[in-house]
């Protein structure tokens, strides 16, 4: 299994180690509950170089990401960051992912830990313009820094003003005396930076160092794998694997807005226009209990006798203390309010469809 650049890191603060997307990942370090609340309220540090960066360049480098996403990178400029998603031709899902355009001619396509190698044969297999496809994956590192206080944290050790770094925009800059990509985004629902870089296991270590004492009287904490996804959670944010994949569309995964079907061609286009037109069969949809369980993805959810759909993703919300869970619904059932049951072990349990996301931001 791979190593990030932190491993040793993680070892010794006591992370309890994983094997995750072919890495060995930290998971959690203190409690899932304080490291989750440390991002909602305060700040907390998040080790994601697992995660892959793919580079496009080249006089087609755009005709080539609009043809393989669903989003519309004409709107893109450099400096900007987009939420996409690529799409098989009968509307399955590649991978969701993010769009940096770094220049008129270069993007960066940050892509999920699971799916590189998929993705990249995706890739290679569709780039009918001759863009230039480069793999950076495993020369980057990405730290994640999250929450109300991560302004308060970065700023002390870059120069440049956060204040002017606008929500889903990126750019070149020293943090720490080490040179990255700045980028005003993360997947918490909180305010939060990104930051992609290349470098020895050294300078990692240096700058995340340089962080922890940054944010030592804002009692940062590192954050590991099982907190990601309760955050992401709370806020609806899907999940590769778990809420979509090849067998779900962006259309019934709640993804429309970023699916641009009135642009020029792309993998998929065709197939959702009609799925749009003859209406989405079934929908991911929010679920909340009163009831002590844990959701988890697999479980079957009913109405009266019938099955209806089944539990993607599911965790106890420690902001709201409660089970919470999404999953897809029959479109006639995914109305906020519907009462529904959770099957779990053969037992029907209450729950009730709510709108997403689950806390408000």
């Amino acid at each position: 299994m791979k190593k990030t650049k932190l491993f040793n890191v993680h070892k010794k603060l006591g992370a309890k180690i994983i094997e995750f997307a072919g890495f060995e990942m930290p998971v959690q370090y203190s409690s899932i509950i304080a490291e989750h609340k440390a991002v909602r309220n305060s700040v907390g540090v998040f080790d994601v170089s697992h995660m892959g960066e793919v580079f496009v360049s080249g006089e087609k480098a755009l005709d080539f990401v609009q043809e393989i996403t669903i989003n519309d990178a004409l709107k893109l400029f450099p400096g900007r960051v987009q939420y996409s998603a690529m799409c098989y031709p009968d509307g399955g899902i590649v991978d969701d992912l993010l769009v940096y355009r770094l220049d008129d001619k270069e993007f960066m396509l940050v892509i999920n830990a699971s799916n590189i190698d998929k993705d990249l044969q995706w890739m290679y297999d569709n780039n009918i313009v001759g863009a230039k496809i480069e793999n950076f994956s495993d020369e980057y590192s990405l730290l994640a820094v999250q929450g109300p206080n991560s302004k308060k944290v970065l700023q002390k050790i870059t120069g440049i003003d956060l204040g002017k770094l606008e929500y889903y925009h990126f750019a070149a800059a020293k943090v720490a005396g080490i040179d990255l990509v700045l980028s005003r985004t993360g997947y918490t629902g909180e305010p939060g930076y990104e930051l992609y870089f290349k470098g020895d296991g050294k300078q990692a270590e240096e700058l995340w160092d340089k962080i922890f004492e940054a944010g030592k009287e804002f009692n940062i904490l590192p954050v590991g794998l099982a907190a990601r996804d309760s955050l992401r959670l709370e806020m609806g944010f899907c999940l590769y694997g778990n809420d979509i994949d090849q067998t779900t569309n962006p259309l019934e995964a709640g993804l429309g807005w970023i699916t641009k079907l009135n642009k020029e061609n792309f993998i998929g286009k065709e197939t959702l226009l009609k799925i749009k037109s003859g209406g989405v069969k079934r929908r991911l949809s929010g679920l909340i209990s009163a009831e002590k369980i844990f959701p988890r993805h697999g479980y079957g959810i009913s109405r009266n006798g019938k099955k209806i759909g089944n539990v993607t993703s599911g965790t106890v919300s420690p902001v709201l203390e409660k089970p919470i869970a999404m999953g897809y619904l029959e479109t006639v059932y995914s109305s906020p309010g519907t009462e529904v049951e959770i099957i779990i072990r053969g037992k029907n349990v209450p729950a009730q469809v709510v709108k997403l996301p689950f806390i408000g931001k």
